[in-house]
């Protein structure tokens, strides 16, 4: 069976910024009623969980949404135009922690924040990628650090909240889940 009609009927712009856009949207429901809501637009965004041995190779950044440092995978927006989201995260890859991936297994895609954003992300896997000078931009990445944490430990550090980013805990969660299985262990 179908799922029932939402049809847009208009939207209008609210604010256009550096990374995102805001419109009230409105749609009209299967029983006739209207609705507007506000809707947050976003290019999308990739990610990568690089591993290195037995560890994962995390950023520490400041996050000004949430106004603390937080403890992430390498990330970036997809701000280039159709630049495929593997070559994106490569590219992040090497501003961020300064690795190169020479292959890039896709573990997931999804909805960041559905209720109010349309930001869709990827997220990979990179083992083992090669040491290479870092090329950080922007004012956060210059400021962030570089941590390893055993990949044994994620489990724990997301329990304890030390990990609290939604991409963070996706992509770490697949990609231990994955190498596992990789490795005949799952």
């Amino acid at each position: 069976m179908a799922d029932p009609e939402f049809r847009k009927v208009g939207e209008t712009p609210i604010y256009s910024g550096y990374v995102i856009d805001v419109v009230t949207a409105d749609f009209v429901a299967p029983n006739g009623e209207t609705i507007t809501r506000d809707v947050v637009k976003h290019p999308g965004a990739v990610s990568v969980v690089p591993v290195v041995g037995d560890e994962v190779v995390l950023v520490r950044q400041f996050r000004a949404a949430c106004e603390q440092w937080l403890l992430e995978i390498p990330a970036g927006k997809r701000d280039v135009a159709d630049e495929p989201p593997a070559e994106t995260a490569r590219r992040e890859l090497i501003e961020e922690v300064g690795l190169e991936a020479d292959e890039l297994e896709l573990l997931a895609e999804f909805y960041n924040a559905v209720g109010f954003c349309n930001e869709y992300s990827y997220v990979f896997v990179a083992v083992d990628p090669t040491p290479v000078p870092t090329n950080h931009d922007g004012v956060e990445e210059e400021f962030m650090t570089v941590e390893r944490i055993k990949l044994d430990d994620v489990p724990a550090l997301i329990a304890n909240q030390t990990i609290t980013d939604s991409k963070t805990i996706i992509g770490l969660l697949l990609a231990k889940q994955h190498l596992a299985s990789r490795n005949g262990a799952g």
